[in-house]
């Protein structure tokens, strides 16, 4: 049979229907409110190339090499072609139009949603969910060809380079399909049966007007309600702006996006009795799966349908333990013991950089070896391990503590493997600072005597809250080999605070992406690639030199894919080289650098890669082969502009290396009071956003080197001159339609994120380890200025 009724598969057919028709048919057997359907086969699809003989051509042409972007746009042009021109043999044609046909209610032809279900969805590799096609409110007279649109989509250039960089033989993959009756819902939206971090008894449901597709695609902030399976009431509502919906267009049948009146914006979508109802129904699925589930549902007319439902994969494997050990400890940590290894006994936390007077972890400040800045946070035991030079990096193992004057790019792999990480040199803005953040391994930087006083093989402890290192072993402090950064990274809170304002996240190594994208942070607000590009070892040139071009664009291309890969499709922003000459001059090639006495006054930045073209070509290049291979969630940002000559050439250098400025996003950074004065030109000469670098935009202002101990503390970011020039570069960009964020990093302070909003910035980008906190200051912010305007 070429189609089977979603009514007479289960879990046992995945290979047969896929993995999304399988869990449909699951529903309708548990006797869940489930819309009819039937899924056309996965051995439909087979059948359909074999007998047609386009098999062999259609597996051939899709065999190319993946990092060659014209062999990819071919491929999958040949690959539709092969499959959209064959017809339908006639006995399948006919056997799902009548189907579709016995769908139909008072003879009125059926609206239907045609969704792929891919047998590859399960597998581990998480890239294959959500490659192919959806298409809602189909018709007969489109059908058939949006069920090979859907078959077609196993051959996007996506698809196809990820198949090829994982040798995942694109014959093994079969693809089915599902067609099932639209819900014209008047509300919908996702539910958690249980808490997806921990697995207590608690639901999570989160509701919009119009189509779950607004609140799954993240286009509508929904509301939010929390309810407790253990005391049988809802404990939290949160109810959102719910600013647009998407709903059926009665004239042309197609899914549009409305404005919602001004009546229902501020509405509650659901009643504590719709709650109840959508309690029972997933306690109900979660009981005959034997999980907890991620379920998506719809209201229609009063009655709820489900529409999908998955397993939840989030749920840590120690979370039945979590809750009494974290009652062990006196604070039970920052996180609510979460983060094992950010807690301390006393539950306190000093502040970053308090040294030793900021509290005690098990035992007194005689204890206390070295101490300095505390530049990211936890708490951990482990050996100390020396490394004073490069030779030394593959003695750091698992655990270690990682003790060194300063770090560099090349130290990266040996600082993942840490887990912690102590400096003589360096403040919180250093290399080790921002690397350590990112990886969630706690840090203590600027010692001054770590190297000489600590022993390699000693025994300490390490409190990156409090900026010290203490002697022996901690019963506070997680154990080395056990800390866990990604974890410690994923929220406790299931579902982030829902805001106007975007809050993204920060990264500036390809390693850090797992643990970015752990936060529910909105996408990438920084991706830098000089980190990229330093750990070579070589300045661009000598590398380009020595390897090729292609091979300087396979190494940008590999950092940045990394980072997109994790958050796709939220927006990953990434902003060309800005390392200053006397980094630069520290690598391989480097010797012809100009000594410059001030390097962060000097060549760097756009004025860098403008007069000196050929690496930021390469880097463009780069980016236009991205974006041929479907990465269409990069956007490409250039930093210290200072005016309109500037980003005119970099318009022209985009349409050189092949990348329209019309079509793609892009933008500037704002780390000048010259490029704040004149945004409007800026914002006339092409850019779509404008971002604010505070390091910079702070020590210009003010004229304070932020490295130099002599006027470090004149550093204020939140200095009235500052503060005015962001104020005011914000108001025109609003007037302008350009978009505005912040990727310094202030954008972590409450007090700097509390003034972006109330000015109107369109992004906020926190350091990795304050996404969460700054989505709660956004939403306080955001909901005291509602309340404001209409008291």
């Amino acid at each position: 049979m070429a189609v089977l009724l979603l009514e007479d598969v289960d879990a046992d057919d995945v290979g047969t229907v896929g993995g999304k028709a399988a869990s449909l048919g699951e529903l309708i057997g548990a006797g869940l409110p489930v819309p009819p359907g039937f899924a056309v086969t996965a051995g439909t699809y087979r059948t359909f190339i074999e007998e047609a003989g386009i098999d062999d051509e259609l597996f051939d042409a899709v065999d190319v090499d993946p990092e060659d972007s014209a062999a990819l746009r071919e491929a999958e042009a040949r690959a539709e072609e092969l499959i959209l021109d064959t017809p339908f043999p006639e006995e399948v044609r006919e056997e799902i139009v009548e189907q579709y046909r016995a769908m139909a209610e008072d003879g009125e032809e059926a609206f239907v949603a045609v969704r792929s279900s891919a047998t590859a969805e399960d597998l581990p590799d998480s890239s294959f969910a959500g490659q192919q096609e959806t298409f809602l409110n189909v018709r007969e007279d489109d059908l058939l060809r949006r069920v090979k649109e859907c078959w077609a989509s196993l051959f996007t250039q996506r698809a196809i380079y990820y198949r090829q960089q994982r040798g995942f033989p694109h014959a093994e993959v079969d693809i089915a399909v599902v067609v099932q009756r639209m819900v014209d819902a008047d509300k919908s939206g996702v539910m958690f049966t249980s808490h997806p971090s921990t697995g207590e008894p608690q639901v999570t449901i989160e509701a919009a007007w119009g189509l779950g597709e607004a609140v799954v695609s993240g286009t509508v902030s929904p509301d939010n309600y929390v309810y407790d399976r253990e005391r049988g009431e809802v404990d939290a509502v949160t109810v959102a702006d719910k600013k647009v919906e998407m709903v059926k267009d009665e004239e042309t049948g197609e899914t549009v996006q409305l404005d919602v009146g001004e009546d229902r914006r501020h509405e509650r979508v659901l009643s504590d009795a719709e709650i109840g109802d959508l309690v029972e129904l997933g306690e109900r699925v979660e009981e005959h799966y034997g999980s907890p589930q991620d379920v998506e549902w719809a209201i229609y007319d009063g009655e709820i349908y489900m529409l999908q439902s998955r397993p939840i994969t989030t749920i840590r494997e120690d979370a039945g333990d979590e809750a009494g050990a974290s009652g062990d400890a006196a604070g039970g940590g920052a996180a609510g013991g979460e983060s094992a290894g950010a807690t301390t006994a006393d539950g306190a936390g000093g502040a970053p950089g308090s040294g030793p007077n900021g509290g005690t972890v098990g035992g007194d400040d005689a204890d206390v070896l070295v101490d300095g800045l505390g530049a990211s946070p936890g708490v951990v035991s482990g050996a100390v391990r020396l490394v004073h030079k490069l030779d030394h990096l593959d003695q750091v193992q698992e655990g270690d503590v990682m003790v060194t004057e300063m770090t560099m790019p090349d130290m990266v792999p040996a600082m993942k493997r840490a887990a912690g990480i102590v400096t003589d040199e360096g403040g919180m803005t250093s290399h080790a600072a921002i690397i350590s953040r990112e990886l969630g391994v706690p840090a203590v930087v600027g010692t001054g005597n770590g190297t000489r006083v600590l022993e390699d093989g000693q025994q300490v402890t390490l409190d990156g809250d409090k900026g010290t290192i203490r002697a022996g072993e901690s019963e506070s402090a997680e154990s080395g080999e056990e800390f866990e950064p990604v974890e410690a990274a994923r929220p406790e809170t299931p579902v982030k605070p829902m805001t106007a304002t975007e809050v993204k996240v920060n990264v500036s190594i390809p390693e850090a992406a797992e643990r970015a994208a752990a936060t529910g942070a909105d996408g990438v607000g920084l991706l830098r690639i000089e980190h990229m590009v330093l750990s070579l070892g070589k300045t661009p040139e000598k590398y380009i030199n020595d390897h090729g071009a292609r091979a300087y664009q396979d190494e940008l291309i590999e950092g940045v894919r990394r980072v997109a890969d994790e958050f796709y499709p939220r927006p990953v922003r990434v902003r060309t080289i800005d390392a200053p000459t006397d980094e630069f001059r520290e690598l391989e090639g480097g010797e012809g650098e100009p000594a410059e006495h001030n390097p962060m006054l000097g060549w760097r930045g756009i004025r860098r890669s403008l007069d000196k073209p050929e690496p930021f070509r390469q880097e463009l290049a780069a980016f236009a082969r991205l974006y041929d291979m479907g990465y269409d969630n990069l956007e490409v940002m250039f930093p210290l502009v200072n005016d309109a000559a500037d980003v005119e050439g970099i318009a022209d250098h985009m349409r050189e290396a092949g990348i329209d400025p019309e079509a793609r996003r892009w933008g500037v950074m704002i780390e000048t009071p010259a490029s704040a004065l004149q945004i409007e030109e800026l914002a006339e000469a092409g850019i779509d956003f404008a971002s604010f670098g505070t390091n910079d935009l702070t020590q210009y202002t003010l004229a304070v080197d932020r490295n130099n101990e002599h006027v470090a503390d004149r550093f204020d970011e939140l200095h009235p001159a500052v503060l005015r020039l962001i104020g005011d570069t914000i108001e025109t960009c609003r007037e302008l339609g350009v978009d505005t964020s912040i990727c310094g990093q202030a954008g972590s302070k409450p007090e700097m994120v509390e003034f972006l909003v109330e000015k109107g910035v369109s992004s906020i980008s926190a350091n990795i380890d304050a996404v969460r906190d700054v989505q709660h200051e956004v939403k306080r912010t955001e909901q005291r200025l509602l309340l404001d305007s209409v008291r």
